[in-house]
């Protein structure tokens, strides 16, 4: 089927539709590539149940993070110092998309938020976002972070989505947004795909050129 929109000529027909056969080759790619990550063979066991605690300071062991009857969960490592410093603008527009978008999320499978401050820290964030669906959790006091690349050698918060399975009574790594180690030019795009702020502006005319989310826009929250 071939659509023609008002006024459109022949050049911009021609072109959108060697456009339109790109968008289909990536997406079976994607399909493809979907297909490859599912058929990964088992990863690693997790090392230890690590214990976590809530923004009220209450103690959550990881196995606990499964809900009842599914046993994939995918955990966020969000980008907040240790210190007093304000959020990752970049994780914290991430997760607030992911928040309206939890729900539906955990119809399938869990998903969790996690820092490396504190309990407050966790607490005063989501307060500050006012999240609705998405609870932060504190990774302070264990090393999960830096086991599983949501922290570098010398402390500093990296973003990483973590994706574990459960089976057999063993809990493992599946699979993780690694991309960022790549070599890339610019940003490198590992969580585009849970994003749909650049998708939207990868449709737009100018592109996504050097923008950046922020905590404010003018006198608007976010």
């Amino acid at each position: 089927m071939t659509l023609e929109f008002p006024n459109e000529n022949a050049a911009y027909r021609a072109a959108r539709d060697e456009l339109l056969d790109a968008e289909a080759d990536l997406r079976q790619r994607t399909e493809e590539v979907a297909a490859m990550r599912r058929a990964l063979p088992p990863g690693g066991e997790v090392p230890q149940d690590y214990l976590f605690h809530d923004m009220a300071g209450r103690p959550v062991r990881f196995s606990d993070l499964f809900a009842d009857g599914q046993d994939t969960l995918a955990l966020y490592s969000f980008m907040v110092g240790t210190d007093e410093t304000a959020p990752c603008p970049m994780c914290t527009g991430l997760v607030d998309a992911l928040d309206g978008a939890a729900p539906h999320i955990r119809a399938r499978i869990g998903l969790e938020v996690g820092i490396g401050g504190s309990s407050t820290q966790a607490a005063q964030v989501t307060a500050a976002r006012g999240w609705k669906h998405i609870r932060a959790l504190s990774f302070a006091g264990t090393d999960y972070n830096r086991s599983y690349h949501g922290e570098s050698p010398d402390g500093a918060q990296w973003p990483m989505l973590n994706v574990f399975q459960r089976g057999d009574g063993v809990i493992r790594h599946f699979w993780a947004t690694e991309l960022f180690a790549r070599e890339w030019s610019g940003h490198p795009r590992h969580m585009d795909p849970a994003w749909p702020l650049w998708t939207f502006l990868d449709w737009s005319p100018a592109g996504r050129g050097d923008f950046f989310p922020a905590l404010r826009y003018g006198n608007v929250d976010p």
